[in-house]
Parts: structure tokens; sequence; C-alpha cells
């Protein structure tokens, strides 16, 4: 396998038409992915929401949040959501997606303009709620997708459309599998 060269500014911004014209309504569940400890990741055929554990075997409730006053798990960062769109054009590969961290890749727009916090989106027979919570990209996805990367999801533009992701809580539990439809419910 041939390192991975990370692209520069002007290669992300050309990616940005595509990501535009991810479906607004419904899309569909691209990958999968759980992180039962620090830095593993396993990707999922299925999935099970819960609402205390958020996604079923992922580390989020145990390993804790500096935004809480008590260290505990944020509430409103329970499942996080990025557009396969956008993460196709930073990973460059498929293979390396589940490097951002996320659990749920979809093809959907996630701009704050059509899933304002309180959206409800249904997932198999699960629903999530978008929350206000802002996700931006940190250190270590810089070092895996570059610094113009990081400059490119975290700029007005990039939160606006949610290129780096956005935050999720469960508020009813279920299971979905990949090839799901995403929807606005």
């Amino acid at each position: 396998m041939t390192e991975t060269k990370h692209l520069t500014k002007e290669q992300l911004e050309a990616g940005l038409d595509e990501i535009r014209r991810s479906p607004k309504d419904k899309g569909v569940l691209q990958m999968i992915v759980r992180r039962p400890q620090t830095e593993q990741r396993e990707e999922l055929l299925e999935g099970e929401l819960d609402l205390v554990d958020g996604l079923v075997g992922d580390k989020w409730r145990t390993r804790g949040s500096s935004l809480t006053e008590d260290g505990s798990a944020h509430p409103e960062m329970q499942v996080t959501l990025m557009n396969s769109r956008a993460i196709d054009l930073l990973a460059q590969e498929k293979s390396r997606w589940k490097l951002a961290g996320d659990q749920l890749f979809v093809d959907l727009d996630l701009s704050i303009e059509n899933l304002p916090p309180g959206t409800h989106l249904a997932l198999g027979s699960a629903v999530i709620e978008v929350t206000p919570a802002p996700h931006t990209g940190c250190n270590q996805f810089m070092e895996r997708f570059g610094v113009d990367a990081m400059k490119f999801v975290n700029s007005a533009q990039g939160r606006e459309l949610r290129l780096r992701g956005m935050n999720a809580r469960v508020i009813r539990p279920g299971t979905f599998k990949l090839g799901d439809v995403v929807k606005k419910v």
C-alpha cells in the first residue's frame, strides 16, 4: 500500500460541488464504525443505538469528555455522523474513512441549513436528534488528513456545511444496517 498524500487547499475546494450534491431529505448509510478502545476501529454491517450507551460497543460513554464538569460523556456528542462525500475526498480511499473517528458515514447533506439542531433522523428502527455541539477537527484528524484538510473543515464554509461532521444523541433506541436509508422525520 502506498502512502497517501494529503490534498492541498485547492484540491479540497475542487471537491466542494460534489459534496454539495448530497441528498437533502434522505440518504444512504455508507459505513458504520465502532470504536471499542482508543485507536481501535471496527467496521460493522449492522449496529444498535441505545439511549445510555449510544452505539452499542463503542467507547463513547466510558471515554468521557473534557467538556463536561465531571468528565462524564457529553450527552450531546453521543453519536457522530460524517458526510460520506466529504470523507471520501479527505481520505482518498474508503479504507481510510474510519480514521476520521466518526461512527456513521452517510450520503446526506449535513449542513446546518439542512439539518439544524433539533432535527430528527430515522436510521433503521432508531431515531437520533441533531445537537448543537460543534464537531471540529483535532490534532489526530490533522495528522491523518493534513493541515489543509483541518483548515478546510474548520473554515466558516466548512463549519456551515459540517464537513467535519456533526453530533447527535439517541432519542429512540433501535437497530440499523449498512445500506439503510437515513431520513429526516
